[in-house]
């Protein structure tokens, strides 16, 4: 691979090596403005800024060819899958490429005896478990959208199933890898666990691109369960619900999931779903899963305490219809919200707090939903103590920045009950303001620390995940 030699304009270093990814690459490259325009932003957060090329990367040889040239005239790179994250993850810097992963979509190798399976990144969730139908088989990993499972690892996605199946920190089992100067590495392997070296899989799932780009992933499967079963149940009152679902997890109830949508967000729902036999008041919604007799028992209990909480009749969905129905009103619930509104933007947030802090969390979210006369909706996966609000705002900065402004509140809430500015968005750049404050920062020089051995010339996806401080100087 030919070197591009340093000059000191970065419009110029980028013209050379605009030129010699176009001779390796050939018609994988794109400098089409519509193409750039689709890869200038992802979802959600108010930032986007024009990429100077697309490059449709469909093999990890694609990845590192394109990474040993940007790196050798430092030339900024930002991994994009299907744009579907929303805190800025995908938006570039000036004068970068955008290196799209979405063409890369093969099942390189399923191991139906071991429960696993290995895939190019661009796949996503619903394509692998397609793919996986006739193998008894599925990855239960669900954020909700047509994420890439590359992205799902980058921002180590979770979702409404995470309460029983883990996120994708547990259900990756190693990872190949194209570090910042083209180099291809892999980390883990096939084994469910092993005492040898520094865990790097689990450095790079959640690293959102900064300190390597993923190609391949070894996953975890999962038995598709003998039996499965879902229902609602409706609350009077926001506290009674909350209680419901930490109680569930307190008793060791291995339900599926456990999902709370408040009475704004169920007004939503109810019209943009035609959920039209429910009230617009907080709501749970549950699946159980497992033989028939786990089932049965875990339905028993879930009953009886949402009965002591004050809990209406519970309404069932026991045909896969019934409940591919209530799963899609969960997941188009951003969707609801905005079509509250036309017109409107929805700002989409989360937080996650210790489950016994949960409810004394949403109250506080509540008030200060109130107090500062947005409308907005509560909803998110009360089981593992992670919920998201939906801000609806003026399309306008100004309230665009009362949206962020109710959005540094509901953090502060969470952080000041021992929780986490995000429980799966990621950081990005919309989050990078908490970071000091969660974390220390002690703790993040010790990330920089990593962050400049793995990427010293700062070219992958630099200014996301961690706040600037004294390791990026030099």
């Amino acid at each position: 691979m030919p070197n591009v030699s340093f000059v000191p304009h970065a419009a110029d270093r980028l013209t050379a090596v605009l030129a010699q990814l176009k001779t390796y690459l050939g018609e994988k490259v794109s400098t089409n403005h519509a193409v750039c325009e689709a890869h200038s932003h992802g979802e959600a957060l108010d930032l986007a800024r024009m990429p100077a090329a697309v490059i449709f990367a469909q093999t990890t040889e694609d990845v590192s060819t394109a990474l040993a040239i940007c790196h050798a005239a430092y030339v900024p790179v930002v991994a994009f899958g299907a744009g579907t994250s929303v805190e800025g993850h995908v938006t570039p810097p000036e004068h970068a490429i955008s290196l799209d992963l979405s063409r890369m979509t093969e099942v390189l190798q399923v191991n139906a005896a071991d429960m696993d399976c290995r895939v190019q990144a661009g796949l996503t969730r619903q394509d692998l478990n397609a793919r996986l139908r006739d193998t008894g088989l599925f990855f239960p990993v669900d954020p909700g959208g047509e994420a890439t499972l590359g992205g799902m690892c980058a921002t180590r996605a979770s979702g409404t199933a995470a309460v029983h199946y883990g996120t994708m920190k547990e259900n990756v089992l190693g990872l190949t890898v194209v570090m910042a100067n083209g180099e291809v590495i892999k980390t883990g392997g096939r084994v469910r666990k092993s005492s040898t070296g520094y865990d790097l899989t689990s450095l790079f799932v959640g690293s959102e691109g900064t300190l390597g780009i993923i190609t391949e992933i070894q996953l975890r499967l999962h038995g598709i369960p003998e039996q499965l079963s879902a229902a609602i149940c409706q609350f009077e009152n926001l506290e009674d619900a909350v209680r419901t679902a930490v109680e569930i997890i307190q008793a060791g109830v291995p339900i599926a999931r456990v999902e709370l949508m408040d009475d704004v967000q169920m007004a939503a729902s109810i019209r943009y779903s035609g959920l039209d036999e429910l009230r617009p008041i907080t709501t749970l919604f549950f699946e159980f899963a497992g033989a028939p007799a786990s089932v049965r028992e875990q339905v028993a209990v879930t009953e009886m305490l949402a009965g002591d909480n004050n809990g209406l009749a519970f309404a069932w969905a026991d045909t896969p219809d019934e409940r591919n129905r209530l799963w899609k009103a969960r997941h188009n619930a951003f969707w609801a919200v905005k079509a509250l509104c036309p017109g409107a933007r929805v700002i989409s947030t989360d937080c996650i707090v210790p489950i016994s802090r949960l409810a004394e969390l949403i109250v506080g979210v509540k008030a200060d939903i109130q107090a500062s006369g947005l409308q907005a909706a509560v909803l998110g996966h009360v089981g593992d103590g992670n919920f998201h609000t939906l801000i609806i705002t003026d399309d306008s900065p100004e309230g665009y920045g009362q949206a962020l402004e109710l959005d540094r509140r509901i953090v502060a809430r969470a952080l000041e009950l021992e929780g986490s500015c995000s429980g799966e968005h990621g950081v990005g750049l919309g989050k990078l303001e908490f970071l000091e404050r969660e974390h220390g920062e002690p703790a993040l020089t010790v990330m920089r620390t990593l962050k400049v051995a793995l990427d010293p010339r700062n070219i992958l996806n630099p200014g996301k995940l961690l706040p600037e401080g004294l390791a990026y100087i030099g």
